[in-house]
């Protein structure tokens, strides 16, 4: 089994970076949690992932087809329960491009439910917190 590290920093105020690889992803709270809204929250790099992810498989199964992505948009709902503060339902709405073959509308959704972020969801991690000195 493979081990894959994040290493997370705080520089200030309500500031936290990710580091992954060779890339810095920062966060903020809004201004109304203490922050200074200078980036998105770490909830909202959640939702990003989600989105993106799907995308990315969508994008990979016209790109494998030969099939145009002109125009291809992708949306997400996010519906939430007031009382539990947590969303109920994510719809992702994909917007075809003009001309998209009919034969492949089935296909391309099914390429979109192989998105990795989902799956890790659906079928979550164990969490550990682990303190060291």
């Amino acid at each position: 089994m493979s081990t894959e590290t994040v290493a997370i920093s705080f520089p200030g105020g309500k500031l936290v970076d990710a580091r992954i690889g060779r890339f810095t992803i920062r966060t903020d709270q809004a201004e109304s949690a203490g922050g200074c809204g200078s980036a998105p929250e770490p909830f909202d790099l959640f939702l990003a992932s989600i989105g993106s992810c799907a995308g990315i498989f969508a994008w990979n199964f016209c790109q494998a087809r030969g099939l145009s992505t002109q125009g291809m948009a992708l949306r997400m709902h996010c519906e939430r329960d007031p009382v539990r503060k947590r969303f109920t339902r994510i719809t992702l709405e994909l917007e075809l491009p003009a001309g998209f073959p009919e034969r492949y509308r089935d296909a391309i959704a099914r390429a979109m439910e192989l998105c990795s972020v989902k799956r890790h969801i659906l079928n979550a991690p164990e969490f550990q917190i682990k303190l060291t000195p």
